[in-house]
């Protein structure tokens, strides 16, 4: 959906990404809408280097370039966000408006951040964890004229988000309620309990983790069940293919990589391909892939070209298969996410579906794990023309479809 988001100072023409012209969620709410009218009322313009944290479609961080070009303002707009969706969608977004592409910097959550900060603005994630890490690193970048200001939805902000802005910035107070929407308002005053950041989180996995059992996992802060095996992934861990012969592999939407490393520990030859949209997740997954002593090539974006070692590892951050061969994987494993922020939509599993069998090999295999209740096997019926159930239990199934010819 193409939308229409009138700012202070610019009406932007914004949309999600990829463009879909079915969906008709837009590319911002009530809550982006919120801070910047606060930033623009305040007095005197807040000036200096703005960083913007977790922008989830683009919206914020055009609508401060928007505001630097019309202004004239002397610092630089930096997009810090952990999804290579919201980082392509700002920059379709920032050409959509006839903004230069150097017009805001875009930085992942792997990157080193800014290290002075005078407007720090933060659309509240659904991670609690994630907004831990984030204040923990962009902290020592304030100082005590720096402008702090998280916004949310109502029902995003909760005592616990506000005690993390307490605890790891400052004084912090928010704002009465406006369409559903609430403001975050912190004071920088580093606070003596402030402590470490606890991210990255690293343990064992659970006896019942069947190829995995006991072997160490690493997640950053963000990646689903951070602090724990999820109880998907675990019904799928007992029901995975094992080799030998498993050939190409992938391991889509790879989250923190158990997946892909049981295979590749089961499976001395597979070459397993690693990955998501999460920045957080790949290197997740290649930290876990590491500590279980498996070496990888680091393939993480097409558009940053960086390579690390070789090895039948790979870790990739994308647009879930996009720009990966047609026909070349011979087995495509996933545990398909069910939520886009925070609308609850197919849409995603849907596309992961179609990418699977466009670069299966004839023969070739998805395998999925999902809640029952999501019909999947509809779904991959239609794609594939098949479905096998392999496992079920009262709450998950482990599905299976083949490219056919």
């Amino acid at each position: 959906m193409n939308d229409r988001f009138t700012t202070p100072w610019a009406e932007l023409a914004l949309s999600r990404f990829p463009r879909d012209p079915r969906d008709r969620l837009r590319a911002w709410d009530a809550s982006d809408d919120y801070l910047l009218r606060h930033l623009a009322a305040l007095t005197p313009p807040p000036a200096g280097a703005v960083v913007v944290v977790g922008d989830r479609w683009g919206a914020l961080t055009t609508a401060l370039a928007a505001r630097a070009a019309g202004t004239g303002a002397d610092g630089p707009v930096v997009q810090i966000t952990e999804s290579f969706l919201t980082r392509e969608a700002t920059r379709a977004n920032l050409a959509a408006n006839g903004l230069a592409p150097d017009a805001a910097t875009l930085l992942t959550t792997r990157d080193a951040p800014p290290e002075r900060i005078d407007v720090l603005l933060v659309r509240v994630p659904k991670s609690l964890a994630l907004l831990e890490d984030q204040l923990h690193r962009l902290a020592p970048a304030l100082h005590e004229d720096s402008v702090v200001i998280g916004t949310g939805m109502v029902k995003e902000i909760h005592t616990s988000t506000l005690a993390l802005f307490e605890r790891i910035v400052g004084p912090t107070r928010t704002s009465l309620a406006e369409r559903k929407a609430r403001l975050i308002l912190a004071t920088p005053a580093a606070p003596a309990g402030r402590g470490t950041n606890p991210w990255p989180l690293r343990y064992d996995l659970p006896g019942d983790a069947a190829l995995v059992a006991g072997r160490p996992v690493v997640n950053h802060a963000g990646v689903f069940c951070a602090d724990r095996l999820d109880v998907g992934t675990r019904f799928f861990l007992q029901h995975l293919p094992t080799g030998p012969g498993l050939g190409r592999v992938v391991d889509l939407g790879c989250g923190n990589g158990v997946v892909g490393t049981a295979v590749a520990l089961a499976d001395p030859d597979a070459e397993v391909l690693f990955t998501d949209e999460s920045f957080q997740a790949v290197a997740s997954a290649e930290e876990t892939c590491r500590a279980n002593g498996l070496d990888g090539r680091d393939g993480r974006d097409g558009r940053d070209g960086r390579d690390g070692r070789d090895g039948r590892t790979v870790f990739r951050v994308g647009d879930g298969l996009d720009g990966v061969p047609s026909g070349s994987a011979d087995l495509v494993l996933s545990n398909p996410p069910f939520h886009s922020h925070q609308a609850t939509t197919d849409a995603v599993a849907r596309r992961m579906f179609k990418d699977a069998r466009r670069v299966l090999r004839p023969g070739g295999e998805l395998w999925i794990v999902g809640n029952r209740h999501l019909g999947y096997h509809v779904k991959l019926r239609r794609i594939f023309g098949n479905a096998e159930l392999v496992a079920s239990d009262p709450k998950f199934v482990v599905l299976r479809a083949v490219r056919r010819g």
